[in-house]
């Protein structure tokens, strides 16, 4: 079964921006983690409260990591606040990579979802359903030259999502309205198969 989904357009990002506002789960939740980032631990030098921002994420995103210390330990081990404000792209990638019990592990989409809550429309949300929308899109319309691959580098992830904002007419849109629409259209025309 071929999949055909609506061309990217401003009617298409407020009709899923709208249906945004309307889920209550996912709005609330994202309120939570806004009023956590933004308010109640705004920086990342304390210990406990890099923890207690990773646990959250984990919780809602549903992100599978199973020791949230050693990640958050590795978060405040990279004194990453003045960085995140300069915008360093390259800070998603070296949160990302952790050692756990002398493992090496990759926590990509984790890692951009830290970032985006401190900086939302600075640091764009990796995730499943966003890599598969982008490459639809880019199959069909070539706004962007990228191999899946290259998705997985968080500087040239960010410049696939400004060439996607650019190509379709998007600019008015923030980052992180890019990523509610994008997320959802992928969530609904490319789930999951368990």
């Amino acid at each position: 079964m071929n999949t055909i989904v609506p061309k990217p357009s401003k009617e298409q990002v407020s009709l899923y921006l709208n249906k945004w506002d309307n889920l209550e789960n996912y709005s609330l939740q994202e309120d939570s983690l806004d009023k956590l980032f933004f308010e109640l631990c705004p920086n990342n030098t304390s210990l406990p409260d890099i923890l207690i921002k990773c646990s959250c994420l984990n919780d809602f995103y549903s992100t599978n990591i199973y020791s949230i210390y050693e990640v958050a330990k590795h978060i405040y081990e990279l004194n990453i606040d003045s960085r995140l404000h300069q915008g360093d792209l390259n800070l998603v990638n070296e949160i990302a990579d952790v050692t756990i019990k002398n493992k090496k592990k990759r926590f990509y989409s984790f890692a951009s979802k830290y970032c985006s809550h401190h900086f939302p429309d600075i640091y764009p949300i990796y995730d499943s359903y966003v890599e598969k929308v982008l490459i639809y899109f880019n199959k069909i319309d070539r706004f962007s030259s990228f191999r899946k691959h290259d998705l997985k580098d968080y500087t040239r992830f960010k410049s696939v999502i400004l060439d996607f904002k650019e190509f379709y007419k998007l600019d008015e849109y923030s980052i992180k309205q890019i990523d509610r629409y994008i997320w959802q259209l992928g969530k609904e025309y490319f789930p999951r198969k368990y």
